[in-house]
């Protein structure tokens, strides 16, 4: 008996025993419901493929979405203090950062580029949502106007990927000085005639949304993408209205003229090419 149950019982169940099922095999559409293999939601660029809903898409696959290996290059951003304020809550700032530097590999919510669209040369700054939610702070400011800076140097456009829940509380007021700081930023790239182009990815709010989001020669939003400043159940408790049901939808803003073109993922990086074609 002991040896049927220490032996044989044991190789038996290796014989069958069943694989491990990965986590995030299926997801559920929050749109339509439908469940989607996760192979085939890759396929279709994070897309739904019964509704077309836009699924948030990591800054490392819009990447490589839109530009090849051989035609960019990261521009090193400049090294400032961690933590200004010695901000601590649950967690040290500082800890939180070497958390997400860690999970991210990159050292703060923008990812700056010297790129190509098509035969253009470009600057391309992303905003990494995977990065304390693509907050705001002195390092994404000053990602920004470094960008500004560089395109204005090499007279090429200056593209802005947003993805954000706006300033980063643990900066404090210096958070918020971004802001102006990224506003003066685009002015300058006005006055020098650099084109300054905006796509508009899930989500968009916040500071982000109240600075240099909206202020693009050409505004694109992904479809779908929510884009805003307050949170809609605040705005409804404001005004005691009850909103519509696309509020703060990228549909919805070009509806009432505050983005240019809404884009469905698959077409964005062809019309950026004409885009930026034409006004070049």
């Amino acid at each position: 008996m002991n040896w049927l149950t220490n032996f044989v019982k044991p190789k038996l169940s290796a014989l069958v025993k069943r694989k491990d099922v990965p986590e995030n095999l299926w997801q559920n559409c929050p749109s339509c419901g439908n469940m989607i293999h996760h192979k085939d939601l890759k396929e279709n660029l994070q897309v739904c493929i019964t509704c077309n809903h836009h699924f948030r898409m990591s800054v490392d696959d819009r990447i490589n979405l839109l530009f090849s290996k051989e035609d960019r290059k990261e521009i090193e951003l400049e090294k400032i203090n961690d933590d200004p304020l010695n901000f601590s809550d649950k967690k040290k700032y500082k800890d939180r950062l070497k958390e997400y530097r860690k999970k991210t590999k990159r050292e703060d919510a923008f990812i700056l580029l010297n790129t190509k669209i098509g035969q253009s040369d470009i600057v391309c700054g992303l905003m990494n949502f995977e990065f304390m939610g693509g907050s705001m702070g002195r390092a994404v400011g000053g990602a920004i106007v470094k960008g500004a800076k560089i395109a204005m140097e090499q007279k090429c456009p200056f593209v802005v990927f947003t993805s954000s829940g706006g300033a980063r509380m643990q900066e404090g007021a210096i958070s918020l000085m971004q802001m102006p700081r990224t506003v003066a930023a685009v002015e300058l790239l006005n006055q020098n005639k650099i084109p300054y182009i905006v796509v508009l990815t899930e989500p968009t709010t916040g500071g982000v949304t109240a600075s240099f989001a909206m202020l693009g020669d050409i505004t694109i939003a992904e479809q779908g993408s929510t884009i805003g400043f307050a949170g809609k159940r605040v705005i409804q408790d404001t005004i005691r209205e009850e909103l519509p049901i696309d509020f703060q939808k990228a549909e919805y803003l070009k509806e009432h003229g505050m983005v240019d073109i809404v884009c469905h993922r698959k077409d964005l990086k062809h019309n950026l090419e004409n885009i930026i074609s034409h006004i070049t």
